[in-house]
């Protein structure tokens, strides 16, 4: 049942919310991969950010190794079967290809959907963990660049130990990301493997609040610091707490359990223009939403959602209104969400250059009849969690060495979303998994098998 009492399957919503994009078949998989030409030095590889060996991949599907193809991806990219589904592949790999000169790229991405579904149904363990070594660390947060990391240091026989505030693994390939792109049953497969490996992972434990940062640091040599980022922040805006103003993230989470708002037949706005914000408009329109808007104080060219999801959006019918800013948000006399109160932008160039900022035209206020609000607009730092390990940090973005991902406290390290901003890094799982491989490749340097120092 969702928070209005009305069941989960009163309007089919869970058909809606099935994977959107079939699997290849056997024989689509079979020619797809032949067409491949297995370049040497293939710039599919340097496209991706996990450096997958693709045309290896893909070759052992065309002669049927399945197995040996899911573990090429997999030893590569520890969540290879999530990125499958969420990665951009035509600006990546796909947009890469030497086909695009002659005809159309090979389809990677499915192709790599096709094998990893084929371990995951088979129940096939891709890898096992070398003999323990002596060494122990912790790691905060079991997302994408925390499921890396263990996975990596777990192989090689470190005693691993997550810590996860959640009652379950993945971070937001788990709970942020719409169903009809990437079932949880995916991300929680690599969960698994990553737990076949002898890694622990203790749910429903907030570092900070349950357990303290010095006592971490105390019961383990190191610690890898992966915990994402935290709800979405606050307009700052008038009439925020009404009835109907929802975070886009735990809208998008409550359809991944089961639970959403009632939506059926109501005109939805959406403030923002990301991906998170695409995902929540269309959620809403696959919950019967009436009409869904999507509003953004920038231009189209401005908006960081992928270009795929926009071309999304706009299929799935949501409507963008450009340089939009919300200045209140109004109700009516039960404390409802009425509509929303905007003003027209213009971008305006910086006297002495730069980004043009979007600034409000005078006398443009307009209203947008609405229902429901949903917040889009980022996500907060944990600033608290960042405090409590003491670490520099850039307005929530932790400062890290490059190459090394060492903090400004010598025991600790730090992957993923949480050093991204600023100017930093990127935000997508794949650049997060790649991370925390190469956070693992630093402790083991720094930290070798008792059995290697005494060697």
């Amino acid at each position: 049942m969702n928070r209005s009492g009305t069941a989960w399957s009163d309007y089919g919503w869970e058909n809606r919310f099935s994977e959107m994009k079939p699997v290849m078949t056997n024989k689509e998989a079979m020619e797809e991969s032949n067409r491949c030409l297995y370049c040497y030095d293939a710039p599919c590889i340097k496209a991706c950010p996990t450096d997958i060996n693709i045309p290896s991949f893909i070759k052992k599907i065309a002669t049927g190794h399945l197995k040996g193809s899911a573990r090429t991806i997999m030893d590569a990219n520890p969540v290879g079967a999530s990125c499958a589904r969420v990665c951009p592949t035509e600006e990546l790999c796909e947009g890469a290809c030497v086909l695009n000169e002659s005809s159309k790229p090979i389809r990677i991405g499915d192709l790599q959907r096709y094998a990893t579904d084929w371990a995951r149904e088979k129940h096939e363990p891709l890898f096992q963990a070398a003999p323990a070594n002596g060494r122990n660390v912790a790691i905060v947060g079991a997302g994408p660049a925390g499921l890396s990391a263990a996975r990596e240091l777990g192989r090689a026989g470190y005693d691993v130990t997550i810590y996860e505030a959640k009652a379950k693994g993945g971070g937001l390939n788990t709970y942020g990301i719409v169903s009809f792109r990437l079932p949880e049953s995916i991300p929680l497969w690599e969960v698994e493997q990553v737990e076949a490996l002898g890694v622990k992972i203790r749910y429903g434990v907030r570092v900070g609040v349950d357990i303290a940062a010095p006592e971490l640091l105390e019961q383990h040599e190191a610690v890898i610091l992966a915990c994402g980022m935290g709800a979405v922040p606050m307009l700052g805006i008038e009439g925020e707490t009404l009835e109907g103003v929802y975070d886009a993230i735990e809208l998008v989470e409550s359809t991944k359990q089961g639970v959403p708002p009632a939506l059926h037949g109501l005109n939805v706005a959406v403030i923002g223009a990301g991906n998170t914000a695409v995902d929540a408009a269309t959620c809403s329109v696959r919950l019967g939403a009436e009409r869904v808007q999507m509003l953004y104080r920038r231009g189209e060219q401005q908006m960081t959602a992928y270009a795929f999801e926009y071309t999304f959006a706009k299929q799935e019918g949501v409507e963008f209104r450009w340089l939009t800013m919300p200045q209140r948000i109004l109700g009516d006399e039960n404390g409802r969400v009425q509509s929303v109160e905007c003003v027209k932008m213009e971008l305006v160039t910086p006297p002495g250059g730069g980004r043009a900022m979007p600034v409000a035209v005078e006398n443009s206020s307009f209203i947008i009849e609405c229902d429901t609000v949903i917040r889009a607009i980022g996500q907060n730092r944990l600033l608290p969690l960042i405090e409590a390990f003491e670490l520099k940090h850039h307005g929530g973005v932790v400062e890290v060495e490059a190459h090394t991902y060492r903090t400004s406290h010598p025991q600790v390290y730090a992957a993923g979303d949480v050093i991204f901003g600023q100017g930093q890094g990127e935000a997508m799982v794949v650049s997060a998994a790649q991370q925390g491989k190469l956070v693992a490749a630093t402790i083991m340097k720094m930290l070798p098998g008792r059995s290697e120092e005494s060697a």
